[in-house]
């Protein structure tokens, strides 16, 4: 049972699991729109940022390359995709034991995209918040807007395709005060380019509280970023204006609410949130296990986010691994997913707290090993160089696809479907 606060209400929890089907009904409101409400949703964060050599793109291996290149022995991910459906791979530098060639998908390709909402789909999940990385779509780095607006355009056709929610989140890392103003001009561009209010054109584009939604994360960090709390205030400020045409969703840290730990010790914080409509603490890496995640911590956010007029979202994910990101091979499995535990104790944890909706950290997310998406099992992936580096999977006795169906069971729960409890699904 997970620690929650004695004033809690007790929730009733069934031990039996019946594992019904992820279907959920396609209700549209009377302006078109699919999804009104981030409320009694399960969504993914997805950072769509690879690309491979071969591509259109022209970005080379980007984001699958380390500081050293991309060969055995020098990577960024800890994880391998298994490319088994996509239409489209690309060869890589590296070979399985029987010297065979390994393949890589870039989203920078349609299909690949397509299938992921097709997986997000078959599964149950709801949808993503697409990853919008200022440092990248700044004008300062055109290939990089080229290629995140490429993967939005495909993002939202899927989304459209296959009936999956889908938002915009800017990500502040590596900005400065000038690129966290630049977020008005970007997203007043997509949102004309691409039509985002437009509910025929993007009938599946989430709203909350009646407005289109956009994310901002990274703000209250106390790791010397190099823009401030007053900097993000004023962005929200404008991006709401006088007619409050968005609902905002802060990416805080995790211990925003005691301004503590990795939270800057400034009350202008709590009064930025105050004037957001939802939050998501940062909570990957706040924990390591099962045991030493405390839902309590959940269910007090929540009570002083209900309080302040603010809607609260938590964040959940499978375990961290980032062995080749920092060339460092005690970080491999730093957090292990434990075969799924780690994850069904945060989702348990979340619903007895009383959260209403999840983010999972990531779908695609294979640089730090919080991936959902069907990557290549542990007696599977290539070899990464003879010098101790290697590539991590998921575990034995697991599919592919185990991370994707967890997370699909989690969303019925939250559906309001019946039979799920402390005692993780099986499959």
């Amino acid at each position: 049972m997970c620690s929650c606060n004695s004033s809690n209400p007790e929730v009733p929890i069934k031990e039996e699991v019946v594992i019904p089907p992820p279907i959920k009904e396609t209700v549209y409101d009377e302006t078109g729109c699919l999804y009104t409400s981030y409320t009694n949703l399960v969504m993914a964060g997805y950072q769509g940022w690879f690309a491979a050599a071969g591509d259109d793109s022209g970005r080379g291996w980007y984001h699958y390359k380390g500081n050293c290149g991309f060969v055995p022995g020098c990577s960024s991910i800890d994880m391998w995709p298994d490319t088994t459906e996509y239409e489209k791979t690309y060869i890589s530098p590296f070979k399985y034991s029987d010297n065979s060639d390994a393949y890589l998908y870039s989203p920078y390709d349609e299909s690949s995209v397509d299938l992921h909402f097709k997986w997000m789909k078959d599964y149950g999940i709801d949808g993503v918040h697409m990853q919008r990385f200022v440092v990248e779509i700044h004008p300062s780095n055109p290939s990089g807007k080229r290629h995140f607006n490429k993967v939005l355009a495909n993002a939202l056709k899927a989304a459209k395709k296959y009936g999956r929610a889908i938002s915009i989140m800017y990500d502040l890392s590596g900005s400065n005060a000038e690129k966290v103003a630049y977020i008005e001009q970007d997203w007043n561009e997509i949102v004309a380019q691409f039509k985002l209010y437009d509910n025929v054109e993007n009938p599946t584009y989430l709203r909350h509280k009646g407005k289109p939604m956009l994310s901002i994360w990274g703000v209250g960090f106390n790791d010397n970023r190099q823009y401030t709390t007053a900097d993000v205030d004023k962005l929200v400020t404008v991006l709401k204006g006088t007619t409050k045409k968005v609902s905002i969703m802060l990416g805080v840290p995790y211990y925003w609410r005691t301004l503590s730990i990795d939270t800057q010790n400034n009350p202008a914080l709590h009064t930025l949130i105050k004037k957001a409509d939802i939050i998501m603490p940062w909570a990957v890496g706040r924990y390591n296990s099962p045991s030493s995640y405390n839902a309590d911590n959940v269910y007090q956010d929540r009570l002083w986010s209900e309080k302040n007029g603010v809607d609260y979202v938590p964040l959940i994910f499978p375990g961290f691994s980032w062995g080749n990101l920092k060339k460092d091979i005690t970080k491999y499995n730093s957090i292990p997913r434990l075969k799924g535990d780690f994850l069904w104790k945060q989702v348990v944890g979340a619903k007895l707290a009383g959260a209403k909706s999840l983010y999972v950290a990531m779908f695609d997310e294979i640089d730090e090993g919080t991936a959902i998406y069907k990557v290549k099992r542990e007696n599977e992936v290539p070899l990464n160089g003879n010098t101790g580096y290697k590539f991590i999977g998921i575990e034995e006795g697991l599919s592919s696809d185990y991370y994707l169906w967890l997370t699909g069971q989690a969303a019925n729960w939250f559906h309001g479907q019946t039979g799920y409890g402390i005692t993780k699904p099986v499959r």
